[in-house]
């Protein structure tokens, strides 16, 4: 193995808490074309049971290390060309860790533009600042009287051109720029003022008309905050050192480098020339590194945030294959109503037109009741955008006027984040090119609740809005973070090979949207597959691709029983063996944990399959095809509690929770209005990360701390400590009656921006966004 093999191995072994082994057995693997889904599932003996979160974040460090390691070979063969390479200077240039590093050794050798020092070299001014640093007791005006000439009028203008070749030598010396980069990095602090005249206009960021904290320890929430602030020119942004004492501690270090040390007159100008030098170059690069580091740092925090909410909400519960009748609520337009079948087939659709200004409540009803009978439907999903409340209790009183022989379906409230999105879409249009946009969005509502990943997986997942300042953020970073979620989350769940989308499928690890549809097209013109190894006769599907693949692709009541698991047809052998000890039907030990209760997997372990495999084998032979995600569970809203003034402090409410931020969890209690847990009301404990508490899709039960109606902000809590678990009633709270709706597990966007509800800590709500 060469030196950067290793170097880049141990770097990252150090990162994701492994052993430099595991990371190279890994990087082979990955170098070979495997995926991280199929690396994490079925190569654990090679990769010592590295997880898809360690994988995903080894992908990405071996590719910084590598572009790293691209960066100082062309470094080093540049100085070298220039004859300049020392071997101080190669040792500092190999063991640069960081590009940031790297770039402070290469500054001096960087072609550049014509500079002031430049022309002062040239005008013989670098002997002057020789003499001035050799000589402190000298004062620097009388020898500079030696160095006019034609291009040089006066002492001063020689002066300055020392000064001028100083300043460059400072900026470009890697040691000290580095130890400035350091201490500004531990004790800069980031700074907001107000443009004046702007505050009425900026009145969402007030929070941040006059702030001032730590860079190293603001929130990411609140760094975009300030930086989307400043994009907008509301705010203006500085990060500097500590005014009281950090710029003489800056200082203080530029002058230490150049050896200042006493009060001579060398000396006074020498420290007069470093203050400048902080000031007209050094300062200016400190920000550009810190305002860099800064927007890295919080894109990545930012980004974390949303994958992981985007991971629970496309893995949250389905309701499973149940009729179901999909609602997208209107007004003036109408509602919008599809149907589909236990697999998610279209079967009708109607608009009904309960509201204003038609107001036909008759009309609506009936057509309701019609599909219910007429379908069988078992589940009504209802979307939450605009009037949803309405429409859900329209839906209510259609169940409860149900005929005795007629089955009352569930009504669930269904995030309709990303639909009309779906709705536009090329995809949508091939599968229905008959149906008016309008109702397409009915559809992706009704199938979200029968599988919310199975749909979800057709928007594009910054659509999907579970996000905070999704679009202030990397894109390129926030797509390729977004798009490694979708496939470990597809992955985790497998697929039904003769049931599954090409959308769907195209995200199974060793395909992608061109063999996708072709597995689509070959089940259309011969069928559904009868086993996994009829995948082969896919145009276009090599051994490569349907290694990867077949491991996550299942084919139910098949010939093969093992297809409808999750075991890999590599590994079939080992499970007839592990069968065979049983001595029974392999259909009749599938499923049954008692029958493999006396086996021991050590005994089945041999040269291509190791103990981890052996494991996985027997955890699926006893619950074959078994499906990660949670049971369908639903949140109850309070009735009577459909609007933000319904609200009163202490009431006790169910919700489910939309959305996670890093400083706290927006809930959805029915009334069109988001309310925030702040992290310190999550519970009766320090929380530093809402997600160790909640994800987004939990039911959770909150208690109302306080409403402002004007500002449609509504604060909760769920600490039990000092509170009971019913509401406390004041005078004037209304009674609470009856609960009655229902909420589907699963999260929804937050619709508006909000500046912080009670407290700078709610002072960066998320932008909500409407369908």
């Amino acid at each position: 193995m060469s030196a950067v093999a290793d170097r880049i191995a141990r770097n990252i072994a150090a990162d994701i808490d492994a052993r430099p082994e595991q990371v190279n057995a890994t990087i082979a693997l990955l170098d070979g074309g495997d995926t991280v889904p199929f690396v994490a599932r079925y190569r654990k003996e090679a990769t010592g049971g590295l997880d898809d979160t360690q994988l995903r974040r080894l992908a990405e460090r071996l590719d910084y290390l590598r572009e790293l390691e691209k960066r100082r070979a062309a470094i080093v063969a540049e100085i070298t060309n220039q004859g300049k390479l020392t071997d101080a200077l190669a040792k500092s240039i190999a063991s640069a860790e960081t590009k940031a590093v790297l770039e402070d050794l290469y500054l001096p050798f960087k072609p550049k533009r014509r500079t002031k020092a430049m022309i002062a070299r040239e005008n013989g001014l670098e002997p002057l600042l020789r003499a001035i640093m050799t000589d402190r007791a000298a004062d620097p005006a009388a020898l500079a009287e030696g160095y006019t000439s034609n291009t040089v009028a006066t002492a001063k203008d020689a002066l300055t051109g020392a000064r001028d070749i100083l300043v460059e030598e400072l900026g470009e010396n890697a040691a000290l720029v580095g130890r400035l980069r350091e201490v500004m990095q531990q004790e800069a602090l980031i700074s907001a003022r107000v443009v004046p005249g702007k505050e009425e206009e900026g009145a969402k960021f007030a929070d941040y008309f006059d702030h001032s904290e730590k860079w190293a320890t603001i929130p990411s929430h609140r760094a975009l905050a300030i930086l989307r602030a400043t994009k907008e020119e509301i705010v203006t942004l500085d990060i500097g050192p500590e005014p009281e004492t950090g710029l003489d501690r800056v200082i203080g270090i530029i002058t230490a480098e150049i050896g200042v040390q006493g009060t001579a007159p060398g000396d006074v100008w020498l420290r007069d020339a470093a203050s400048w030098a902080w000031r007209v170059k050094l300062s200016l690069s400190m920000f550009m590194d810190l305002m860099a580091d800064l927007r890295r740092r919080a894109h990545a925090a930012a980004i974390d945030v949303f994958a992981r909410n985007l991971r629970d909400l496309l893995l949250a519960a389905p309701a499973g294959a149940r009729a179901t009748l999909g609602l997208d609520p209107g007004i003036r337009t109408g509602c919008k109503i599809a149907v589909v079948d236990e697999t998610g087939k279209l079967l009708d659709t109607a608009t009904i037109y309960p509201f204003q200004p038609r107001n036909d409540l008759g009309g609506a009803e009936e057509t309701l009741t019609q599909m219910i009978r007429k379908h069988g439907i078992a589940l009504i999903a209802v979307g939450n955008g605009t009037a949803s409340r309405e429409s859900e209790r329209l839906v209510a009183d259609v169940i409860k006027r149900l005929p005795a022989d007629l089955t009352r379906p569930t009504s669930v409230i269904v995030s309709e984040a990303g639909a009309s999105v779906y709705s536009a879409s090329e995809l949508a249009s091939k599968e229905f090119p008959d149906i008016d946009v309008s109702l397409r969005g009915a559809v992706s509502i009704a199938r979200r609740l029968q599988d919310p990943l199975a749909e979800l997986v057709k928007i594009e997942p910054q659509a999907i809005g579970v996000g905070q300042y999704q679009h202030d953020v990397d894109q390129r970073q926030l797509a390729q973070s977004l798009a490694a979620v979708v496939e470990d989350a597809v992955n985790a769940v497998g697929v039904d090979l003769n049931m599954a989308s090409a959308p769907l499928l195209s995200h199974i690890a060793g395909l992608g949207p061109s063999l996708a549809q072709a597995i689509v097209a070959h089940r259309d013109a011969h069928g559904p597959f009868a086993s996994r190894e009829a995948l082969l006769k896919v145009a276009g599907m090599g051994p490569k691709a349907f290694e990867q693949c077949a491991g996550f692709l299942r084919i139910n009541e098949g010939a093969e029983p093992l297809d409808a698991s999750s075991v890999h047809p590599e590994a079939y052998g080992v499970a007839r063996k592990i069968v065979q000890a049983c001595g029974r039907d392999i259909r009749a030990i599938m499923g049954d944990s008692g029958a493999l209760k006396g086996l021991r997997a050590e005994q089945f372990v041999d040269d291509s399959f190791g103990l981890p495999t052996v494991r996985d084998i027997l955890s699926e032979l006893e619950k074959p095809g078994r499906d990660p995600r949670p049971t369908f569970k639903t949140a109850t809203f309070a009735d009577g509690v459909d609007s933000i003034t319904d609200l009163k402090p202490g009431m006790s409410l169910e919700g489910t929770v939309t959305n996670v931020a890093a400083f706290g969890a927006f809930v959805d209690i029915g009334v069109h209005q988001d309310g925030l847990v702040h992290v310190s009301q999550l519970a009766d404990r320090f929380v530093k990360d809402p997600h160790e508490v909640v994800k987004a899709g939990d039911v959770v039960r909150v208690r109302v701390t306080e409403v402002d109606v004007q500002r449609k902000r509504i604060g909760l809590t769920m600490r039990k400590d000092n509170s009971a678990d019913t509401p406390q009633r004041g005078r004037g709270d209304r009674k609470q009656k009856p609960q009655r709706n229902v909420k589907q597990a699963t999260a929804k966007p937050a619709k508006t921006e909000s500046q912080g509800a009670f407290g700078s800590a709610l002072a960066d709500a998320l932008k909500r966004t409407g369908k």
